[in-house]
């Protein structure tokens, strides 16, 4: 799956663009993946910072999150910009983007790519309130239309 990101150079007052084109293959550890959702809600941030917001979390060491983010970084999820002694991190893919790449792979990987038997196991269950029956409705209503 490819995604364009957006980069912007944050220690000049002139803001950058960037036009990147990632390759989103990398898998992301539980532990990665809690300090990319912590970064998506606010960045730029230094790996100070992180420690501080993960600590709500976690009780991680500062070089746990440093280990962390530079295993992000080496996966191409991450990047920085050094800012005198400091980096400042930033992801380089959107939470939305993830958050499809991490869906399609579930259902793919344990339904075969189909989405019936997901929303079986579901309603089977009587696990989906009936806002959110109503939202599925709403949903499949839509696809039909726009498949029309």
């Amino acid at each position: 799956m490819l995604t364009t990101c957006v980069i912007l150079n944050w220690t000049t007052s002139v803001i950058q663009l960037v036009d990147m084109t990632i390759n989103i293959k990398a898998d992301i550890s539980n532990a990665e993946f809690e300090v990319l959702d912590v970064l998506w809600d606010d960045y730029p941030a230094t790996s100070s910072n992180l420690v501080e917001r993960l600590s709500e979390r976690k009780d991680w060491h500062h070089k746990t999150v440093k280990t962390l983010l530079s295993r992000l970084v080496k996966k191409q999820i991450v990047s920085y910009e050094q800012d005198g002694r400091q980096y400042r991190y930033f992801p380089l893919i959107a939470r939305e983007e993830y958050t499809q790449k991490e869906t399609k792979s579930f259902i793919n990987r344990l339904f075969d790519g189909k989405i019936t038997p997901l929303l079986a196991g579901f309603s089977s269950q009587n696990s989906l309130s009936k806002d959110e029956i109503k939202e599925l409705k709403e949903l499949i209503k839509k696809w039909e239309q726009d498949s029309d």
